[in-house]
């Protein structure tokens, strides 16, 4: 790339940024000289988006500050690693400083990207910010090259308090019955059109955003990073992934079917896929609860999606389906504040979550219900949270419901029951 080609890029780079309104996200970047930030999650998630923000709102960077490179555009389509360091150096003889701040995006599509970045972390001199929708691909480079010099922080679509926020409505302690009502409202929105940024913008785009996420996650995610032949697997996978959520999920039955269909795929293929799918962040296998890691690896593990809007559409609609909604919603909450969660199940009971401590303790269970009004319900739900608290010995037992709030006791054990709106809103 010519230089006078690659310094129009950063200074057209920053005019954008300089001129885009960013929301503020809840997450916390913090910068440092001593360790490189890696920020992943999927496609569309607003990786990108949380770097204008520390730029714009956060730190209220000037031009001369930082550079910005998303490997993604189109100018940077044949950039080679040592541009990298090129950058950096244009940057210092135009602006007669060196940059503060560097940032990445979507490093991973730059071949050996990690010699460059290593080359700027050992000077000390920067803060280095890099990103990508590939987990593996960032912590392997970092692990290998940058011998674990690395944070991460895993940026997920909007949480439920961002969306309000994004609507203008500011979370609080407490609440008028009307704007109680509208939570609500907004509730039934959230589990409908989940949190994307682009669908949250424009309820009008989500069929087709949607259908070409997919189709992005498939072809560049999987086809292309990993280089695989076999695409018809690959979208099967996704359709009984999605089919199967907030349920558990056997790759080896997926194997077993395809076979049966005379599709010549081995099982070794089959689960490759799978890693690949969850490595792009399309999909979260939850595994269940053990004080045995090697029973833990061999469970046979829930599947989550990463927002519930993919869900909505692209499965016909179903009234059943909104428990299952509401329990994947809870995963990403979970997920986003950084729990260790397991399911647990014996022969007659399940508990949705079971959320570890420090140590073997276990800290929290909960279990996930629309509506516990039926007496059947009820009882399976509160029998499952009294024998998993004895035998985990764990008094925190709580139930998310959809709109039931209040205190039980059940074979002397407490169980707090509280509507989702209220705990996605809880610190």
């Amino acid at each position: 790339m010519r230089k006078e080609d690659l310094l129009r890029y950063l200074i057209d780079k920053k005019e954008i940024i300089k001129d885009l309104y960013v929301f503020s996200r809840d997450t916390t970047l913090e910068p440092t000289k001593d360790f490189i930030i890696s920020i992943v999650g999927p496609r569309r998630a607003g990786k990108t988006y949380s770097l204008y923000d520390l730029i714009k709102n956060k730190l209220k960077l000037r031009e001369e500050d930082f550079i910005f490179m998303d490997f993604e555009d189109a100018e940077l389509a044949d950039m080679n690693f040592n541009e990298i360091l090129d950058a950096v150096n244009l940057h210092e003889e135009y602006y007669g400083k060196k940059p503060a701040y560097i940032f990445l995006d979507e490093v991973q599509n730059i071949k050996n990207w990690s010699k460059s970045v290593r080359s700027l972390f050992e000077t000390k001199k920067y803060s280095i910010f890099v990103s990508g929708s590939s987990s593996k691909l960032l912590s392997k480079e970092i692990a290998t090259s940058l011998r674990g010099r690395s944070l991460t922080y895993c940026i997920l679509p909007f949480s439920f308090k961002e969306f309000l926020k994004f609507k203008n409505f500011e979370p609080k302690e407490m609440y008028t019955t009307s704007e109680e009502n509208k939570i609500k409202n907004y509730m039934r929105e959230y589990l409908t059109y989940g949190g994307f940024p682009d669908v949250i913008n424009e309820k009008k785009i989500a069929n087709r955003f949607f259908k070409e996420y997919i189709d992005l996650v498939v072809f560049r995610d999987v086809i292309e990073r990993h280089k695989v032949k076999n695409t018809f697997v690959v979208k099967f996978l996704i359709k009984n992934l999605l089919s199967s959520f907030s349920k558990e999920f056997s790759i080896h039955k997926i194997f077993l079917t395809l076979k049966s269909q005379g599709i010549k795929v081995s099982k070794k293929t089959v689960y490759e896929y799978a890693t690949y799918l969850e490595d792009a962040f399309f999909s979260f296998f939850h595994k269940k609860f053990s004080y045995s890691l090697k029973n833990i690896e061999l469970s046979i593990p829930k599947v989550y999606i990463n927002d519930v809007g993919i869900i909505n559409f692209s499965l016909p609609k179903s009234s059943e389906n909104i428990g299952k909604l509401m329990e994947n919603a809870v995963f990403l909450e979970l997920k986003r504040r950084e729990k260790e969660t397991y399911y647990w199940k014996d022969l007659q009971h399940e508990v949705d979550f079971v959320v570890k401590g420090n140590g073997d303790k276990i800290e929290q269970l909960i279990q996930v219900c629309y509506d516990i009004s039926d007496i059947n319900t009820k009882k399976r739900e509160f029998d499952a949270l009294a024998k998993a608290a004895c035998e985990f010995r764990c008094k925190n037992l709580l139930l998310i419901t959809y709109d039931q709030e209040g205190e039980e006791e059940i074979k002397g054990k407490k169980i707090k029951l509280i509507p989702l709106w209220k705990w996605l809103l809880s610190k």
